[in-house]
């Protein structure tokens, strides 16, 4: 029972509803971690005893063995302290978040590629208005190899390089910060 405090009347402790749903959210990231292959896993901050425990779940193939396995983990995981369990789920969020800004990232580079190769000193014009610090020249040899490059087959060395040379340039700028990117310009 969780009683009641005798002065205000209120409920000490969580509800078992509260309580459940708390086994059920442990549950799940339980569910999550043992999903993860071994290298992404190494990179999380969990500690030793969960680690063995997880991979033992790991290994169980059996469907009814595997579920009570994994309810044993999450129990396991229960008698952890919540900035354990906080700190698990934060690395776990960050390195999605973490994935989507680096392929918004190679996107809006591709896109700048694409663009100053297709549409040559107009897009060139744009990229060093937004981005001054660029060096003019230097993106104008690599868009005119580029371009020599596809029209006689050759491998794309200058094509690639241009992409390199435009990486550098947005992180430079900060461009996966937050700042005004391609994302704003319809292309």
């Amino acid at each position: 029972m969780r009683g009641r405090d005798p002065e205000t009347g209120e409920f000490l402790g969580p509800s078992r509803t509260q309580q459940r749903q708390e086994a059920l959210e442990v549950r799940s990231l339980a569910e999550q971690l043992v999903a993860l292959p071994p290298a992404q896993l190494a990179r999380l901050p969990v500690p030793d005893e969960l680690m063995q425990h997880i991979r033992d779940t790991q290994k169980v193939t059996s469907h009814i063995a595997h579920k009570r396995q994994l309810q044993f983990l999450a129990k396991q995981m229960r008698r952890e302290d919540d900035q354990t369990l906080e700190a698990i789920r934060d690395a776990l969020d960050e390195g999605g978040e973490a994935a989507k800004r680096e392929a918004a990232a190679l996107h809006r580079t591709e896109q700048w590629r694409d663009r100053l190769l297709a549409d040559g000193d107009a897009a060139l014009g744009a990229l060093l208005d937004e981005y001054p610090q660029a060096d003019r020249q230097r993106l104008r040899q690599l868009i005119r190899n580029a371009s020599e490059e596809r029209l006689k087959n050759k491998p794309p060395h200058a094509f690639r390089e241009l992409f390199r040379e435009l990486r550098d340039l947005l992180q430079e700028a900060g461009t996966g910060n937050g700042e005004p990117g391609m994302e704003d310009q319809d292309i």
